[in-house]
Parts: structure tokens; C-alpha cells; sequence
């Protein structure tokens, strides 16, 4: 497997995660930990697209991250 397609699957799988352990009850989308595995994934997939050089995705994920980075440090 190439290291490219490795950092795309960590990405992905960081961020579902991250959605199944919302949608199981277990972890709460308000949650700031939600936030932090939300932008660490998001970070990881900015890396996979600019690696890629696909704009779209860079575009996707840089706001992705900075939504989940605003989550993260607006909270308490």
C-alpha cells in the first residue's frame, strides 16, 4: 500500500471514529473531544489532498479543520 493512500485511510478513519462514537451515544458532538479528533482527522486528510493535489479536498478539509478547531478552543 502507498504511504499516500495509508495517510488518507488514517485520516478517514480518524474522523469516523469520531462519527460513530456520536452516533453510538457514547460521545456527544458538543464534546470537545469530539472537536479534537474531528480536526486531528481533518489535518490528516489536508496532508492526504494536498498530497493529491486536489484543490476540492483541500478546500473541504482546511474548513473542516477550522470549524472543528473553533469548536475546540471556543469551548471551556
Amino acid at each position: 500500500m502507498e504511504t499516500t493512500t495509508l495517510i488518507g485511510i488514517i485520516g478517514a478513519g480518524i474522523i469516523l471514529i469520531a462519527f460513530l462514537l456520536n452516533q453510538a451515544g457514547k460521545m456527544t458532538a458538543e464534546s470537545k473531544w469530539y472537536d479534537a479528533i474531528n480536526a486531528t482527522g481533518s489535518l490528516i486528510l489536508v496532508v492526504y489532498a494536498v498530497l493529491l493535489n486536489s484543490a476540492p479536498f483541500v478546500i473541504l478539509n482546511v474548513v473542516w479543520l477550522l470549524v472543528s478547531a473553533h469548536g475546540l478552543f471556543k469551548r471551556k
